[in-house]
């Protein structure tokens, strides 16, 4: 059987990616988003893509460059591609998620994200932030230190980008309008994806298997992004141990591990030494569930392959021991375990002093819907407010000083205090529609605790937050006790990321500084919930003089 062996050198992707800069710091793209005939699972079907390729092309760079990325439209659907991850300090008109900082990209019409990478580097993505186009409209972001600057770990031999996804054989936007329609979740994925391929487990695997070819006593940097749509996943290869050292761009201290966890768009690099018996080890990533009704799930686990240099494909691979489905005791002990470098270069600045308390309650819910076939259909909501997109961007309407769009309301804690962990509730306790923003004051301590609730059922929550990073502070089971568990937070060197894990029945405390001007999205990255209302936004005011303001819009800047 013939498999597809990858194993591009990482200095080569850097040399093509280059060739078409403007000079030693500018970096330049085109995307063509196009429809093209993919191939998976024994199933060809039309997709959206970037340059007709699924996943998209990685875009390559340093700290300190500058990335223009000129997009053309030629899909029937609006678009827009968010930086996820990227702070885009002051420009949020390219943060690119659709109605908040920008108006879509229309078919035939282009738009240029023109952005400064500044003070980051490591692994981040980027991926369509419209409908569920990011099933297959992501790709990966690479930030190397500056020139002359080394990692903070052993160098490696080789570096490769490893992005888990989903599949789905029927067009992704249909599924979710069907459960739209008939008010229930929409169907789960057919398949999860390693690099774009199922392997081996599945039907017409002799060209959809992923395999990264590897030589003996070399020491490989991975760079891991869960870019699935809706579901965590574990990840973990046969024999090998893997030594995390970043998360979400930031660099952690290194720890190892036999599997490691991401939620829906957390990134992870590890350090992979080659030290082994030559031979064939299976890459593996599955679900992890831990709902507490059984829900459906795509529990299919994507495979791809190591391979030594020199070994036969005949040989078959071995298949490493992924945690269990439900393993809860080991995805609170591998977060438990990321940690800030906190080194004298790469400071963990926490803030200790806080200026603005906040609780969020995240809650399911069903709302009369006579559109819909039950009468009913799911709902999602922050503090009992379901969110509702508006017809032009909150950044535009904020900037241009635009009335009527929203409301700065939002609330700093739920209306209704109860069990928020206890017997499942089968009310959604009034929940309401708008598009309701939370004002923060310009360079203020912000600290947020998510506290997922009862109501219909307990599920967990990846949140991310655009514009920022954020440290956590700490996470529970159970209740938040504002009495007890800020003794439990971590001011020293707590993980800084810029997407969160609230665990099912549970509660995470994040803590961030409010020094970048603008309008910033804040919502669960499951796709489904974010369907259903789980959003909301912060107007981030600004500071003192045009240093510390929002920049001016772009002039190509679509229209609504």
């Amino acid at each position: 059987m013939a498999f597809f062996i990858q194993t591009t050198l990482f200095l080569a992707f850097l040399l093509a990616c280059c060739s078409i800069q403007a000079d030693a710091d500018t970096k330049r793209y085109q995307f063509d988003i196009v429809m093209s005939n993919i191939s998976r699972l024994c199933h060809v079907k039309p997709i959206v893509t970037v340059n007709g390729r699924f996943p998209g092309p990685t875009i390559y760079a340093r700290e300190g460059d500058r990335v223009i990325v000129n997009v053309t439209n030629h899909v029937q659907y609006n678009m827009t591609l968010h930086w996820h991850g990227l702070k885009q300090i002051r420009n949020g008109w390219v943060d690119g998620p659709a109605y908040v900082t920008q108006c879509p990209i229309q078919t035939g019409s282009s738009f240029t994200y023109d952005f400064n990478i500044t003070g980051q580097r490591g692994t981040l993505w980027w991926h369509a932030h419209i409908m569920w186009l990011r099933a297959t409209v992501h790709g990966a972001i690479v930030i190397l230190p500056k020139a002359g600057v080394p990692y903070p770990f052993p160098k490696p031999d080789l570096e490769q980008e490893i992005i888990l996804g989903e599949w789905w054989h029927k067009d992704v936007e249909v599924v979710e309008q069907q459960g739209r329609m008939l008010g229930v979740p929409p169907n789960v994925s057919d398949a999860h994806l390693i690099n774009g391929k199922a392997g081996l487990f599945f039907p017409c695997v002799d060209t959809h298997t992923y395999a990264l070819q590897v030589e003996q006593g070399k020491t490989y940097l991975l760079r891991i992004i869960n870019a699935a749509l809706n579901d965590e996943l574990f990840f973990a290869i046969a024999g090998h141990n893997m030594t995390v050292v970043e998360i979400d761009a930031v660099y952690c201290k290194p720890f190892t591990t036999n599997a490691i966890l991401l939620s829906p768009g957390q990134t992870t690099n590890v350090l992979l030494v080659a030290n082994q018996s030559p031979g064939r080890y299976f890459m593996a990533a599955r679900t992890y569930d831990d709902t507490a009704l059984p829900l459906p799930f795509d529990n299919k686990t994507a495979t791809a392959i190591l391979q030594y240099k020199g070994i036969p494909t005949t040989v078959q691979p071995i298949m490493p021991k992924l945690p269990g489905p439900s393993n809860i005791s080991f995805a609170m002990d591998f977060n438990a375990k990321l940690r800030s470098l906190n080194s004298p270069k790469y400071t963990a600045n926490v803030p200790l002093n806080v200026d603005r308390n906040l609780f969020y309650t995240i809650g399911m819910g069903v709302n009369a819907c006579p559109t819909c076939i039950n009468g009913t259909q799911l709902t999602a909501s922050l503090n009992n407010i379901t969110f509702v997109m508006p017809q032009m961007g909150l950044l535009q309407a904020h900037y241009n000083g635009i009335k009527g769009v929203f409301t700065l309301d939002f609330p700093d804690n739920p209306p209704t205090t109860f069990n928020y962990t206890g017997a499942p509730l089968t009310a959604n306790l009034g929940t309401s529609l708008g598009t309701r923003l939370s004002k923060i004051k310009f360079n203020s301590t912000v600290e947020l605790v998510l506290q997922d609730t009862n109501l219909l059922s307990v599920e967990s929550h990846p949140f991310h937050l655009h514009g920022y990073n954020f440290f956590i502070m700490a996470r529970g089971i159970g209740n938040f006790d504002p009495a007890k568990d800020p003794a439990k937070y971590n001011l020293v060197d707590p993980p800084e990321r810029n997407t969160v894990g609230v665990p099912a029945g549970g509660w995470a405390a994040i803590r961030f500084r409010a020094n970048n001007p603008g309008v910033w999205f804040l919502h669960c990255h499951l796709e489904l919930h974010t369907t259903w209302g789980l959003k909301m936004a912060f107007l981030v005011e600004d500071g003192n003089g045009p240093e510390e303001s929002v920049l001016p819009p772009p002039k190509d800047l679509p229209a609504c």
